[in-house]
């Protein structure tokens, strides 16, 4: 089994590791085994946020894995709800303190508006003084990058217009079926990498026929074939799991899908996410 080891380059010359380790729906209390686990199966990248609930004991899994803390690339997210640049700094102190590290590689705005307002109203102000706090966070050492999550070229346009660091990553729902290739593009060409979570949309690619017909023709699962997609996107990605099995088939994605193929997925449709849709991201906004 070969473990995909690959690492981009984001605009600072910060690298990350282009595959990782999405930690949603872990709960605290097994987070640090599924972030050990992670790691001694070669991932490099864990990624999670204060909405998860589960920062500590991703942090301690972090500090005991038995890996050099230089080694690994550890991303959270400020919550949705910060808009202001008070609640920001201290809710950034907050995470380094909850997860017992001394600075964290990636730190990102979760969304532009609260999660009760998703694709709601203006919070654009809100956001650059969240920014600010992560910006100074930034320059003091104790973020080695910053971001954002779900933002669409609007919200980027927001921050950016007064930023003195343009984001170095946009962490979006990204899949088979669910491509947003004109915000991809966008993000690409202001030097900003985009994160893709969710590669297998929740798991409900599972029951795609024309995926698994694909996936059958490269001998790889279901799962793998999404991965693979995410990352010939030229994207970072993040499969969530806290089954050590599925962390080394999800890792094993050493094949090249082709440009046909590339093709024939990027232009499926899979935007029902069945009881999931519940969750704002998958609300379809």
């Amino acid at each position: 089994m070969t473990i995909f080891t690959d690492t981009l380059t984001l605009s600072n010359e910060v690298t990350i590791p282009q595959l990782g380790l999405g930690t949603w729906f872990i709960e605290d209390d097994k987070a640090a085994q599924a972030v050990r686990d992670a790691i001694e199966n070669g991932y490099r990248n864990i990624d999670t946020a204060q909405a998860y609930g589960n920062e500590r004991g991703v942090g301690e899994g972090v500090r005991t894995s038995g890996v050099p803390r230089e080694d690994l690339f550890v991303s959270t997210k400020l919550a949705a709800e910060i808009k202001d640049y008070d609640t920001a700094v201290a809710a950034i102190d907050e995470s380094l303190n909850t997860m017992g590290l001394d600075y964290l590689d990636l730190m990102l705005i979760h969304a532009p508006q609260p999660w009760d307002d998703f694709r709601g109203g203006d919070y654009g102000e809100g956001n650059r003084q969240a920014w600010k706090a992560l910006e100074e966070a930034y320059q003091s050492g104790r973020l080695r990058a910053i971001g954002v999550s779900n933002f669409l070229e609007g919200d980027l346009a927001a921050i950016t217009e007064s930023a003195t660091v343009t984001p170095h990553v946009n962490q979006v729902l990204a899949h088979i079926g669910n491509t947003p290739a004109d915000l991809i593009a966008h993000c690409q060409s202001k030097g900003i990498l985009v994160e893709a979570y969710s590669p297998i949309a929740h798991g409900k690619m599972l029951e795609n026929r024309d995926v698994a017909a694909v996936a059958e023709k490269y001998g790889v699962s279901v799962p793998q074939l999404c991965i693979r997609y995410t990352l010939q996107l030229g994207a970072v990605s993040l499969p969530k799991t806290a089954n050590p099995d599925h962390m080394r088939t999800n890792a094993d994605v050493d094949f090249v899908i082709s440009d046909d193929d590339m093709s024939t997925l990027r232009g499926l449709e899979q935007s029902d996410y069945g009881e999931f849709a519940a969750f704002p991201v998958y609300s379809g906004k």
